[in-house]
């Protein structure tokens, strides 16, 4: 038998709070300057349905036509490469000693501030900017897939 977590009601108040929180900071006044790179295949997934998958992609493109917003992509014309398979999120700002790696994990988000760590996390996502698509040819194959839905 498996069981089913369901999240209790304060944690998602707490979650959507945090959320809210968190698009204050690409929607104020100043926005926060933020790049991301998607793998093509979470692109083609189709979580929620057809409509609910293209409303995502749609929101994609909007996203990406802000100035302080870049988002490019993988195509899987890469192949592999270093690092596939694992969401990583690189948290910096004006001092590095606060920088901070987050790995998602099923358990949760694992937090690494360790600096050889953030080290090779800094080259990882270096290369795999280096091997995306631009954010133009990025914006064209998200319109794509957004049709081809």
């Amino acid at each position: 038998m498996i069981a089913k977590l369901v999240p209790a009601a304060e944690d998602t108040v707490r979650d959507v709070i945090h959320r809210f929180k968190r698009q204050g900071l690409l929607h104020g006044t100043e926005p926060t300057p933020y790049r991301t790179t998607v793998h093509e295949a979470a692109l083609h997934m189709r979580v929620g349905g057809r409509d609910v998958a293209r409303a995502r992609l749609r929101h994609l493109l909007d996203m990406s036509e802000q100035q302080h917003i870049t988002i490019r992509v993988l195509p899987f014309d890469v192949g592999a490469f270093p690092g596939s398979g694992q969401s990583i999120n690189y948290l910096y700002g004006p001092v590095p000693q606060l920088d901070t790696a987050q790995l998602d994990q099923f358990h949760g988000p694992v937090l690494l501030d360790a600096e050889a760590l953030l080290t090779k996390y800094r080259n990882l996502l270096d290369i795999v900017e280096a091997i995306a698509l631009s954010p133009a040819k990025s914006r064209d194959l998200i319109h794509s897939i957004a049709q081809n839905l």
